[in-house]
């Protein structure tokens, strides 16, 4: 397996677990560990063996606590738009990664690691956590996408007053207003990442893909078109060899043994 300066990754079973790893600085994401992660994901997007990806920080404060302050403060107009187009091909190449990705926010989830948080498929957060878009109290606003996707998910009226407020929010309020799915005690975060991630690992991993694939894709369109991209994967999958294990298995009372294929 790669290794990686700024991540620690290991594998169980079909599950990835990638933790952004700059501890010290409470994992605030810098250039390097950019694109650190866009070379994780892209070198395993056609892995079979990978079925679903945990994201999360080292330690126990941070999740990612923002990007790198210094970073930022040398930017200009133009370095300024190369440094959102990075951030923002990564959280599409997050979004768009063909295997489910979990976030195990387990700690502060701010600025860009919020906006890291919402890219990927499923949020669960720490009692502890505590996730914001705090980047106008730095004279900025939010570049990897927080201004699309926290309206997305929470509302426009919701996303407004935290990122016009810059207010940091606790993972309970978060939980509530949607932007997280689960909360868990700080013990259990990782324990519960995992037993999902290996629930997911359970199912076929092609109706997987496409199910992801027709709820992002048809969250940009209307319903009528995401209706059609639906019934054009339903078809593709009735021809796969999974769906013939599943229907067997079920009718055989028995676990589904799927491939992939």
């Amino acid at each position: 397996m790669t290794e990686y300066k700024n991540l620690l990754v290991e594998k169980q079973d079909a599950v990835l677990i990638v933790r952004i790893n700059r501890e010290r600085a409470l994992n605030a994401i810098n250039k390097e560990t950019i694109a650190e992660l866009q070379q994780l994901f892209s070198y395993h997007w056609s892995d079979d063996s990978v079925r679903c990806v945990i994201l999360t920080g080292a330690g126990e404060k941070a999740f990612v606590a923002g990007a790198d302050i210094p970073e930022i403060g040398e930017l200009d107009v133009r370095s300024g738009t190369e440094f959102s187009a990075r951030g923002l091909y990564l959280m599409k190449t997050i979004q768009n990664f063909p295997k489910p990705v979990i976030a195990a926010i387990n700690g502060f989830a701010l600025g860009g690691g919020c906006e890291i948080a919402m890219a990927c498929d499923i949020r669960l957060a720490s009692e502890k956590a505590k996730l914001g878009q705090p980047e106008v109290n730095l004279g900025i606003i939010p570049g990897y996408g927080g201004t699309q996707r926290l309206s997305r998910l929470v509302g426009r009226g919701k996303a407004m007053q935290m990122i016009l407020t810059g207010e940091i929010i606790p993972a309970t309020e978060a939980h509530r207003i949607g932007l997280v799915d689960e909360i868990y005690p700080p013990d259990q975060l990782m324990t519960k990442a995992i037993e999902m991630a290996k629930l997911i690992c359970s199912k076929a991993p092609l109706a997987i893909a496409a199910a992801k694939e027709c709820i992002n894709r048809g969250l940009d369109t209307q319903l009528t078109s995401g209706c059609d991209l639906e019934k054009a994967n339903f078809g593709m999958i009735c021809g796969t060899g999974d769906k013939n294990e599943g229907i067997e298995a079920f009718q055989e009372k028995r676990a589904a043994k799927f491939t992939g294929h």
